[in-house]
C-alpha cells in the first residue's frame, strides 16, 4: 500500500558529506512519525534519527551534532543530512514510518524502505 524509497547514500571519505532522502507513495497515510535506522554487519537496527509530526526530533548520542532530520510533508519526504561523517557510520540505512492511534490513518502501521548503502573511509 505504502512504499518508502530511500537515496542518496553511496561512498564517501571521513569528514565528508551525504544527503539521504526518504519519499513515501502509494496510498495515503497520517505522515505522523519519520525516522532513520542503520545496520551495520554483524549489528542490529539501531535508530540513528527520528522526527514526529510537530517537527521535534531526537537523535542517537553517536550521530548528535553531525547529523540533522528534517521532513517536507507537500513532497511526502524525509531528509538526514550526515555531516562530518566517520567510518563508524558505515551502514545501511533504513527509512521508517510508524504510528499507532486514533490519530493515524491508517490506526496502524509501520512501514520500511528497503535501505541504501553508506560508505565512509578512512
Amino acid at each position: 500500500q505504502v512504499q518508502l524509497v530511500e537515496s542518496g547514500g553511496g561512498l564517501v571519505q571521513a569528514g565528508g558529506s551525504l544527503r539521504l532522502s526518504c519519499e513515501a507513495s502509494g496510498s495515503m497515510f497520517s505522515m505522523n512519525a519519520m525516522g532513520w535506522y542503520r545496520q551495520a554487519p554483524g549489528k542490529q537496527r539501531e535508530l540513528v534519527a527520528g522526527i514526529n509530526r510537530g517537527g521535534i526530533t531526537n537523535y542517537a548520542d553517536p550521530v548528535k551534532g553531525r547529523f540533522t532530520i528534517s521532513r517536507d510533508n507537500a513532497k511526502n519526504t524525509v531528509y538526514l543530512q550526515m555531516n562530518s561523517l566517520k567510518p563508524e557510520d558505515t551502514a545501511v540505512y533504513y527509512c521508517n514510518a510508524y504510528c499507532s492511534g486514533y490519530g493515524c490513518y491508517p490506526h496502524e502501521y509501520d512501514y520500511w524502505g528497503q535501505g541504501t548503502q553508506v560508505t565512509v573511509s578512512s
